[in-house]
């Protein structure tokens, strides 16, 4: 049966997520609903990267399997279906093993914080009109790129086996209007990036010390912070160099 990923991003203000729930309306749900109208049967996905309600994406994906081959204008005919806070950016045909979640080796998000009261950013941007150290903040993100133990940094409510991630990228830009965190792994727990950003903005405002954030990887207690969904987004999912070699159906405007 042949197997396809679906490359999408999507504002995720209306939604409560990436992944089917019940009695909610999610990502997950809004594709699987346009693949049944346009193909009419149902198909199933299985994503890469789940995010919470809230939280965007410029990149995520989907697989799924399929009786039958995909229409040629399917990404032309799933935009034209979808809301207009969903885009399909290409569907590429994959072999019948790759999956979308397994094969992914590493993810990468940024955090948006604005500084100055904006009501243009405040879906995608957190406000938080606060004098900052940057170097502190700068200096915080380089422990976080030493460390393994993330168990401070996840929620509580999680099934995970252990807490140990590999962080490759861990650094703030900064521009007149906005801070952008940035961070990739090879896997992240559930709240890692809004706790760890709550943690140090919380640096940034002399809150908290370098010690004391040191400190939080060797603890067995919760670092007890976070910050909004609305300025977390999935900037993108990495595979394998020459990952899609095969057939690959884009967006093309008109």
């Amino acid at each position: 049966m042949p197997r396809y990923f679906i490359e999408l991003a999507y504002k995720g203000t209306n939604y409560s997520g990436f992944q089917t729930q019940t009695n909610a309306n999610t990502i997950q749900t809004e594709v699987e609903k346009a693949l049944r109208i346009l193909h009419k049967q149902e198909i199933s996905l299985t994503g890469s990267s789940r995010t919470d309600a809230g939280v965007h994406a410029l990149q995520n994906f989907f697989h799924f399997d399929i009786t039958e081959d995909i229409h040629p204008q399917c990404v032309y005919k799933l935009n034209a279906i979808l809301p207009p806070d969903i885009v399909i950016r290409a569907v590429h045909d994959m072999p019948t093993d790759a999956h979308s979640r397994f094969d992914a080796t590493s993810r990468e998000y940024i955090y948006r914080v604005h500084r100055h009261k904006n009501p243009f950013r405040d879906e995608t941007s957190f406000f938080f009109p606060y004098k900052l150290n940057y170097t502190l903040m700068q200096e915080g993100a380089d422990i976080v790129l030493s460390q393994k133990n993330f168990f401070a940094f996840s929620k509580t409510n999680t099934q995970v086996k252990n807490f140990i991630c590999s962080v490759q990228k861990s650094q703030w830009t900064q521009t007149d209007e906005e801070l952008i965190y940035n961070i990739e792994a090879n896997r992240f727990l559930r709240g890692m990036v809004r706790i760890l950003t709550a943690a140090l903005l919380q640096l940034g405002r002399e809150k908290m010390s370098l010690k004391e954030l040191f400190a939080l990887f060797n603890k067995v207690s919760k670092c007890g912070l976070s910050v909004p969904p609305q300025g977390l987004f999935l900037k993108r999912v990495i595979y394998p160099e020459k990952y899609f070699t095969r057939t690959s159906l884009s967006f093309t405007p008109f």
